[in-house]
């Protein structure tokens, strides 16, 4: 199972986040989510998955925000579940609680924790590099690469992506060639396969 445990930056001297947050990501990936996103404690929201790739695409929705610093637990997870995240716990929760908290000192502002790091063919500090590098690369993309990345994952066309941003076919590919998307797009699957890896290797464990 995956926890994704995310607490808000500067929290002191800004906004708080979390409810509009916490809306959204249910909106999103509710879905996928084994209970709804939970506020835990203070302006730190919660999620419970058990899908590999909608614990990336939370990872990845949070960092782009730009207000968290995002931890993300592997491990297992006691059940029956409760009513509500906050109330549930495992190996899971406390390898999210470990995480954030490293997050909170490191480059992308993200952290891994596994229940058991090292039990699987690659570690989880190997994946944990993985997906900061993938954080990294999107970090750098500017707000006129994120226009034309969003239409084209929508399943848009680049020449319907000019069409929309008003301008040439070229300068649409140029967006997304300086916003790395095809590399983007090319190391998320990975990211998800290497996520499911640790977790298949809590489950043998």
């Amino acid at each position: 199972m995956f926890v994704v445990t995310a607490d808000q930056v500067g929290s002191r001297t800004d906004v708080d986040r979390s409810a509009a947050m916490q809306e959204e990501l249910q909106r999103r990936f509710g879905d996928h989510l084994r209970l709804p996103v939970d506020q835990t404690a203070g302006d730190e929201l919660q999620a419970l998955t058990g899908d590999a790739e909608a614990a990336t695409d939370l990872v990845l929705h949070l960092a782009r925000d730009g207000h968290w610093s995002i931890g993300l637990g592997i491990g297992d997870v006691r059940e029956p579940l409760p009513d509500a995240v906050r109330k549930a716990t495992g190996g899971a929760f406390f390898a999210a609680r470990e995480a954030v908290e490293a997050a909170k000192r490191a480059e992308a502002r993200f952290a891994l924790r596994a229940e058991h790091p090292d039990a699987g063919v690659l570690p989880a500090a190997e994946v944990e590099a993985v997906v900061r590098l993938l954080l990294l690369l999107r970090d750098r993309r500017t707000p006129q690469g994120w226009e034309a990345v969003d239409l084209v994952e929508t399943g848009r066309t680049q020449k319907h992506a000019a069409e929309v941003l008003g301008i040439s076919d070229a300068a649409v590919s140029q967006r997304l060639r300086t916003a790395m998307w095809s590399a983007d797009d090319d190391a998320r699957p990975a990211v998800v396969r290497l996520i499911a890896s640790l977790d298949r290797d809590a489950a043998r464990r």
